[in-house]
């Protein structure tokens, strides 16, 4: 029987490793996305030890940068059942990539973005394939006409919740686009874990990554989802995304991430 195949974005942070470790656990075929190639190379030993599942991999590749992002996509090679976007990032002062592109929104909303469409081809080659967005319910503040902080006073923090925002709203936006593909989108809420994330934006945490990992891990295996898309759930169960429903301004956060690429 072939195993499933699933790649983590943010794989070596506290909450992507304990996804990618939960899922090797499931026996999946777990390949992790990185910047740093000892953080993964110790990553995928821990997971593989860890859990005994000997198929764990990574792929390098900065997720600020649209050109690392379909260079790590040349590399797959087969289909993908489940796509883990985790990875995001919170500077405590403005920074631009090197594209001139403000990072959290290149990051955390266009990552996820070309992620998904850099892997489509894979994730259209499995029937019944899934994409989980790591959201927040710590969400709001966007502002269309200023994303990158050009013109606002730039802060971590509502920076932040604009990204997540605007990736609950992507959710939307690619389910209703990838239904007749068989292929389910849908977001989460990890939880309250203590990360170097949230710790950037002066929060600690009460619960573990495992326990962060949990609903997008369930999102990821679990049968009783497997024709849902399109929703936000925390804690196990679905939630109102308040920001899913406004079709208006989900199509205008599609159609601004098209703008970039």
């Amino acid at each position: 029987m072939i195993k499933p195949t699933v790649i983590v974005t943010g794989g070596t942070g506290a909450i992507g490793k304990a996804i990618a470790r939960q899922l090797a656990v499931k026996d999946y075929n777990v390949t992790i996305i990185a910047r740093d190639v000892i953080k993964a190379r110790d990553t995928v030993k821990a997971i593989i030890d860890v859990s005994g599942n000997p198929d764990v991999d990574y792929l390098l590749a900065d997720l600020s940068q649209k050109q690392e992002i379909e260079k790590a996509a040349q590399k797959w090679g087969g289909p993908l059942h489940v796509l883990i976007n985790n990875a995001s990032t919170t500077p405590p002062r403005r920074e631009e990539t090197a594209d001139g592109i403000e990072m959290q929104f290149a990051v955390n909303v266009l990552g996820y973005f070309r992620m998904i469409k850099s892997f489509l081809p894979f994730l259209k080659m499995e029937p019944s394939s899934r994409i989980i967005n790591v959201a927040s319910y710590w969400a709001g503040d966007l502002d269309l006409n200023d994303p990158e902080f050009k013109q606002r006073h730039y802060d971590n923090n509502t920076a932040y919740r604009q990204s997540k925002q605007m990736e609950r709203m992507l959710t939307v936006a690619f389910a209703k686009r990838l239904k007749e593909f068989g292929i389910t989108v849908n977001a989460a809420h990890p939880g309250e874990v203590s990360s170097r994330l949230a710790n950037n934006l002066g929060f600690g945490g009460h619960e573990s990554p495992d326990q962060g990992a949990d609903t997008p891990v369930w999102l990821a295996t679990a049968k009783e989802v497997e024709n849902v898309t399109g929703k936000y759930f925390e804690h196990g169960r679905e939630a109102i995304c308040r920001f899913g429903r406004d079709e208006e301004m989900v199509e205008k956060v599609y159609a601004l991430c098209e703008k970039y690429g």
